[in-house]
């Protein structure tokens, strides 16, 4: 097996309405908002699923011993950056918008979505967004803080 270098390998679409996230169809995201060509190269934040540990020792155990217990994720958002005359993603993901996260790895950017496309779908909700401290040499960015409202489904496949 070879390994797959992950630069220029992730689709990532703002959708606004799927009928079914373990299996979104190609029409459906092809209505999203693309949004991998205006996130920052390390603004894909929080999308990583931590799980809690359930404590199983018992008062004779001479080891402590847990089991997985509800996963959750933490601090997402978006990284992106500011876009001169109408930005649609700024006036798009404002406070309380809710859409759906689409998320594709290990398949090239430019590729169009595909039937059986692996993707991780999540519905989330978006906080006030904050603009990026300034800095010497860099572009004007903003953050979206996103709140998962729904389970998500991180295997779905599109139909």
């Amino acid at each position: 097996m070879a390994d797959i270098v992950g630069d220029g390998f992730i689709k990532v679409y703002a959708v606004l309405t799927i009928a079914n996230i373990a299996a979104p169809t190609v029409a459906e995201l092809n209505a999203g908002l693309k949004l991998q060509d205006k996130i920052t190269k390390d603004g894909l934040i929080g999308f990583r699923p931590e799980t809690a540990d359930v404590d199983t020792t018992a008062l004779d155990s001479d080891f402590d011993t847990v089991l997985g217990g509800r996963a959750s994720f933490s601090g997402m958002m978006l990284r992106i950056k500011k876009q001169d005359g109408t930005d649609t993603i700024y006036n798009t993901l404002v406070r309380r918008y809710r859409f759906y996260t689409v998320i594709r790895r290990s398949v090239d950017e430019g590729t169009a979505w595909t039937i059986a496309d692996k993707v991780a779908v999540h519905p989330v909700e978006c906080g006030e967004t904050a603009w990026v401290d300034p800095e010497p040499n860099t572009l004007e960015r903003f953050e979206v803080p996103l709140k998962p409202y729904l389970t998500p489904n991180l295997r779905a496949v599109v139909a």
